[in-house]
């Protein structure tokens, strides 16, 4: 895919208040550590993520998406009326119908013309939203779009720890590890055509990317209800074969980053940056050992933040954006797997 007249104008995002450290979670798991003889530590170990954020137990995930989409607005200087789309992208939803979208635009009281609807795709539900928003300002349909997106981790977790004591098992414990990896929060993307907002903003230019899927390898994470189906009794778990995740996960990587340099002609050296989405340490490392690439060319903060889900990557690219480690004339490739198996890779002109 190739774009022309596609820029990100703005990122807006919020954290969420509530500071959570893997010390914290060793506290709840301390029954399980005792019976299996591990030592404290062992999640920092393990991940590399030192806390995470959750947000307090009663919100919705419109409110925080809509936080987020006002600050994105705000600093554009682009007013609600001007916004031809809202996408909201999350994992977690307020519900199954109707679309948080809806709420969310409403929040921001979005005109009555504007294209209002959710799209999903696991950890990378923003880097779709993204697209879908970058071809509608390609095709000439909108001027400007928001991509939105909240997630949040506190229920899955504690659920999940209650699950790993009551079944007392090393090996259920492998399955789950991963769901300690979650943090909380929301983030924004302004996209526009270029002739709209701030005129002193710096205008970010979507040059276009690339997209590969291994959907044979869709079982190996799984978030939703434990019995097939949408049961009427059945809970709310999350599974996840975390060394298969990693294993083809980065075969689907190196796959998708080898056509993204041919799709660009990239010369020795590009990307002069990367933003990924947060995993943990182990998946940093290899990541970028697979795709033969120095790991200082990415911002990362998973150590502070934790695996946010769809929100992770535009986090982080605004937090790289405000400490100066984005620099104007880089290009910057946004890259990142998620569960299906599907990777994106898009390349920003910064």
């Amino acid at each position: 895919m190739r774009y022309s007249k596609v820029f990100i104008e703005s990122f807006g995002y919020e954290l969420a208040p509530n500071v959570v450290t893997s010390d914290d979670l060793e506290k709840k798991l301390a029954p399980f550590f005792k019976e299996m003889g591990f030592e404290q530590g062992q999640l920092v170990a393990l991940t590399g993520i030192k806390e995470r954020r959750y947000w307090d137990k009663d919100h919705t995930l419109a409110e925080h998406a809509a936080v987020a989409g006002q600050r994105a607005l705000d600093e554009a200087d682009i007013s609600p009326d001007q916004i031809g789309a809202l996408v909201y992208c999350g994992v977690g939803q307020d519900g199954f119908e109707p679309a948080t979208s809806c709420s969310v635009a409403h929040r921001l009281h979005l005109g009555k013309d504007a294209h209002i609807y959710d799209v999903k795709s696991a950890c990378l539900g923003m880097i779709t939203g993204i697209v879908t928003v970058a071809n509608e300002i390609e095709l000439g349909n909108i001027n400007a779009g928001l991509v939105v997106s909240c997630e949040t981790a506190r229920q899955i977790v504690d659920s999940t720890i209650d699950e790993i004591i009551a079944h007392s098992s090393l090996e259920f414990y492998k399955d789950a590890i991963a769901t300690m990896t979650g943090g909380s929060g929301a983030a924004a993307v302004l996209l526009t055509n270029g002739t709209i907002g701030n005129p002193d903003n710096r205008k970010h230019a979507l040059k276009g990317g690339v997209v590969k899927n291994a959907i044979e390898h869709h079982g190996l994470c799984h978030w939703g209800f434990e019995q097939k189906g949408m049961p009427t009794d059945s809970k709310v778990i999350m599974r996840t074969q975390a060394q298969g995740v990693l294993e083809h996960g980065l075969d689907l990587a190196r796959k998708t980053f080898n056509a993204f340099k041919k799709e660009f002609n990239l010369p020795q050296g590009k990307p002069d940056k990367f933003i990924g989405h947060q995993v943990g340490a182990l998946h940093h490392q290899k990541f970028y050992r697979a795709l033969n690439e120095d790991i200082k060319k990415d911002f990362c903060t998973f150590p502070f933040l934790g695996n946010i889900g769809t929100v992770s990557l535009p986090i982080s690219a605004a937090i790289a954006d405000e400490r100066g480690f984005l620099n104007p004339g880089d290009f910057v490739a946004f890259i990142g797997v998620g569960s299906g198996l599907n990777c994106y890779i898009l390349g920003v002109e910064w």
